[in-house]
């Protein structure tokens, strides 16, 4: 199926020609130049490719373009412009919950999803909220201490 894909990005009403088949991963860092949306396993197991589409976390190698018409679609650039990812990034920043760099996007978005559903989660819920998300070099503790600071400071914010 050829024609106008139309949806918002990051607040923006957009249109792509692309496939319906394409990968919106493919898109976004393609198209629209976002790298934040990482390219990782291509297989829907790693979460680097993390987007928030229509307020839930999904991985944006195994979403087909076709699906997204009217959808809103939020990758790390549109959401590190809020008072909610600042929050986390601070969180992060205390803890030393990055190194590489290379899951954060993803992960850091795995945690925005959490704390919308859930503004105050026990350890085991936020490890299972980031379990989709890998990390080879930082580690898990860091990451789940992060969200609780940033749950315990940014109150009001989720």
């Amino acid at each position: 199926m050829n024609g106008q894909i139309h949806f918002t990005l990051n607040g923006e009403k957009v249109t792509s020609d692309r496939h319906a088949n394409e990968r919106l991963l493919d898109v976004l860092r393609e198209d629209f130049k976002l790298t934040g949306v990482k390219c990782g396993c291509k297989e829907g197991e790693c979460g680097a490719c993390s987007v928030l589409l229509n307020g839930v976390l999904a991985n944006s190698c195994m979403v087909a373009m076709g699906s997204i018409e009217g959808s809103e679609v939020v990758t790390i650039e549109g959401y590190s412009k809020t008072k909610r990812f600042q929050a986390l990034s601070d969180a992060y920043a205390q803890t030393s919950a990055v190194q590489c760099g290379f899951c954060i996007p993803g992960m850091v978005l795995a945690c925005e999803a959490l704390l919308a559903k859930n503004p105050n989660p026990t350890d085991a819920e936020i490890r299972k909220g980031i379990s989709g998300n890998l990390c080879r070099c930082t580690g898990y503790n860091a990451i789940v201490e992060a969200v609780k600071i940033a749950a315990r400071e940014g109150k009001g914010l989720w």
